[in-house]
């Protein structure tokens, strides 16, 4: 441990108790892709192109609604996944 982490931990406790030591919302880096905003558009352009993952992707980046976002081949999966396994919860239900 760093004495300067270790003097902040014991700084937060002493203002604010244990409520100080957790971790405040906001920290972290923020999503390059929104559920609320990007899902319908990545939705079409999956359907668009069913079979080939890189060209659902292009097609949405190259999209003229959407601002110009570039976001990586493993992130644009991982989101997929994502609205997979919402769509099947709530299939479930």
């Amino acid at each position: 441990m760093c004495h300067v982490s270790v003097n902040s931990w014991l700084k937060r406790y002493k203002d604010a108790g244990l409520a100080g030591l957790l971790t405040k919302p906001g920290c972290g880096r923020k999503p390059l892709l929104n559920k609320t905003t990007d899902e319908q558009a990545i939705k079409e352009a999956v359907q668009a192109n069913r079979s080939r993952i890189t060209l659902a992707k292009a097609q949405w980046e190259t999209n003229p609604s959407e601002e110009s976002k570039s976001v990586g081949r493993q992130a644009f999966t991982n989101f997929l996944k994502a609205l997979a396994q919402d769509i099947n919860a709530s299939a479930k239900e």
